[in-house]
């Protein structure tokens, strides 16, 4: 099964909002960085709901593309947690944490990808 790094950030997205991570943002950074393609951030309301999100990403991105992550770093914080699936990486922030790091300002240049998930 071979998908697409749109396929997987959308993917990733959705299982996201399925468990009510607010702000949900997919930045296209194709030509922007050779790193990855996509950016996806969301926020979680606290360290469980976090956790959550984190879980149903993981899980979803494996049952509907085939792929693990590369790595999956800040779980044991909670505040930041980073999943990297090489073309795409996600963003899982506390509200707090991601109003400090702003990572929407710092790639303000990329086009934002329209999910139709309402915010």
């Amino acid at each position: 099964m071979s998908v697409t790094p749109l396929e997987l950030a959308k993917v990733a997205a959705f299982a996201a909002d399925s468990k009510k991570a607010s702000d949900v943002v997919l930045l296209d950074l194709s030509t922007k960085t050779d790193v990855c393609d996509y950016f996806l951030i969301c926020s979680g309301d606290n360290p469980r709901q976090v956790d959550a999100i984190i879980d149903e990403v993981r899980e979803k991105v494996s049952a509907n593309c085939g792929i693990s992550p590369l790595s999956c770093e800040g779980r044991e914080g909670l505040s930041w947690v980073l999943v990297d699936y090489g073309s795409v990486v996600v963003h899982v922030f506390r509200h707090e944490t991601r109003d400090f790091y702003r990572l929407e300002t710092l790639w303000g240049d990329a086009p934002r990808v329209d999910l139709g998930i309402e915010a």
